[in-house]
């Protein structure tokens, strides 16, 4: 899954900044000298480093999906909701980016990518619309079937409902206080070959979507999650040797460390980004020995290969593990 390209960091500023919807604000990022911005595709996502003027959160690192359309090489889209339970970073981009002001970002980086099909099933829930969007788009574009199933708690929380109204009946708008909880069964149906579906939104929708997808053949779903999956029994924590090939170094993972941890401590620069096993920033080639997967992000494929792991949360299943690092 990781393209393993270095991340383009760079300062852009906000050129437009308007409500998409109730509590979702929409920027339109922007380079300073008006130069071209690095080519994304679909499904992509950007990494925006906020800065916090009070400094009681720190640097803050948080993940927005690309909303804009990808042929518009000037300019990069986002749609941020404000997250009242949140931990700080949807707070400072309500409040703190307005038109004028400048954010460094980090990216494109694509972990939820539109694979080529026949046809397509979209499931979007609130602001988890936002990498949805340009896939239909591209989706309509390749001249695809496809359908988009989109949820939100009310029709005003629901953001590019405007530049969705052009492809008709192929969207279903659902609000729940108007229709209740979203018709997943109805809506994927029963499985079929060469079709592929893609899902976002918050994670009671997505375990409905994995649950109604159980059946279909592996790799149908697609899925973009905002935050980690909980996981109940996440397994024994044990401390365990580290090989890092390429820097010629062995290290020692500490029960209470990440491999992350011990890999900065040991001087060897490595990118990250969300330190929750979601952004895919730090995924990281495996060499030797056996990954104890504990990310929100890899496929069941992915996982039972055990050639990569997201070491920000991952360990090792045995005493031993070869990075290429």
């Amino acid at each position: 899954m990781n393209d393993h390209l270095p991340p383009v960091d760079t300062t852009l500023a906000v050129a437009t900044r308007t409500l998409a919807a109730d509590g979702v604000v929409c920027l339109t990022l922007r380079r300073p000298d008006g130069g071209v911005l690095p080519a994304w595709t679909p499904g992509a996502h950007i990494d925006v480093l906020l800065n916090t003027e009070d400094g009681e959160n720190g640097d803050l690192i948080r993940q927005y999906s690309l909303c804009g359309h990808p042929a518009e090489r000037g300019t990069w889209q986002i749609a941020v909701l404000r997250e009242p339970q949140g931990r700080g970073g949807s707070a400072h981009v309500h409040d703190h980016l307005r038109e004028g002001a400048t954010v460094r970002v980090r990216g494109p980086r694509n972990n939820f990518p539109l694979r080529p099909a026949r046809r397509h099933l979209f499931v979007a829930g609130g602001v988890g619309i936002t990498p949805i969007l340009p896939m239909v788009e591209a989706a309509e574009a390749a001249g695809a079937d496809w359908r988009l199933l989109y949820g939100g708690r009310t029709r005003t929380s629901m953001a590019f409902l405007d530049r969705l109204a052009p492809h008709g009946n192929r969207v279903l708008v659902r609000p729940q206080d108007e229709y209740g909880l979203l018709d997943l069964a109805a809506h994927l149906g029963v499985p079929e070959e060469g079709t592929l579906v893609h899902a976002c939104g918050p994670e009671p929708l997505l375990r409905a979507v994995q649950e109604q997808c159980a059946d279909w053949p592996p790799g149908t779903l697609g899925i973009e999650r905002f935050a980690p999956v909980q996981t109940p029994e996440p397994g024994a924590t044990e401390a365990f040797e580290l090989e890092l090939a390429r820097s010629g170094l062995t290290l020692t993972v500490p029960a209470d460390r990440s491999v992350l941890d011990v890999v900065e401590e040991a001087g060897v620069a490595v990118d990250f980004s969300c330190r929750e096993g979601t952004c895919g920033t730090c995924e990281t080639d495996v060499l030797d020995g056996r990954p104890d997967h504990r990310d929100s992000l890899l496929t069941e494929d992915e996982r039972a290969a055990g050639d990569t792991m997201l070491i920000c949360v991952s360990r090792a299943r045995g005493p031993r593990l070869v990075l290429d690092l």
